[in-house]
């Protein structure tokens, strides 16, 4: 078992941006608390890079803007160009993402609570919404008219990646000012 060549692949696999070898062996120093030789590092990075050389492997390491990283090889860009295409039209417009902000603050909640919130209709929104089913239909309210009740749905949790409500950012730590990038002097 390649010990150290995992090590360096697994990092190299989870890094979002080319990781250097400075990266990876400082990284492995604290990790190990021991001093590894560049040279160790180097032909572990090469043993990891040979292995997705083969033609059994959709991927490759590849040394790139200054560190090393996964890519898809080009024999698959035609299949990830239509993953692409499909799920960026699976994506929230701003309004219903308004919306759905809305009901999962407020849950449950009529239409025309939401609405009022808004200020603008939020039918379609709605409907796009019970679509992707990240909201369902509760029941009726007992006020006039009965009113649907909306709520998020389990799908609505898996597709923000929390596991109960209370896991939402509370509205006090949304406000714009903790939220900002830099100051007027860096622009």
């Amino acid at each position: 078992m390649d010990y150290l060549g995992n090590h360096i692949e697994a990092l190299i696999f989870c890094s979002a941006k080319p990781v250097t070898k400075n990266e990876l062996r400082a990284t492995l120093v604290e990790m190990f608390e021991a001093e590894i030789p560049e040279k160790d590092i180097d032909d572990a990075l090469s043993r990891t890079m040979e292995k997705y050389q083969s033609k059994d492997s959709a991927f490759e390491v590849v040394h790139s803007g200054g560190g090393y990283l996964f890519l898809t090889k080009p024999a698959y860009q035609s299949s990830i160009g239509v993953l692409l295409k499909q799920q960026s039209k699976k994506r929230l417009s701003t309004s219903a993402l308004e919306t759905l902000a809305i009901i999962a603050y407020k849950q449950p909640v009529t239409k025309a609570e939401i609405e009022q919130i808004r200020g603008v209709n939020c039918d379609y929104s709605v409907q796009k919404l019970l679509q992707k089913n990240l909201v369902e239909i509760k029941g009726k309210a007992d006020s006039i008219g009965r009113p649907l009740i909306y709520s998020t749905s389990e799908k609505f949790m898996d597709y923000f990646g929390i596991n109960d409500l209370v896991e939402l950012p509370a509205p006090k730590d949304l406000n714009a000012e903790g939220n900002e990038i830099g100051t007027e002097q860096d622009i």
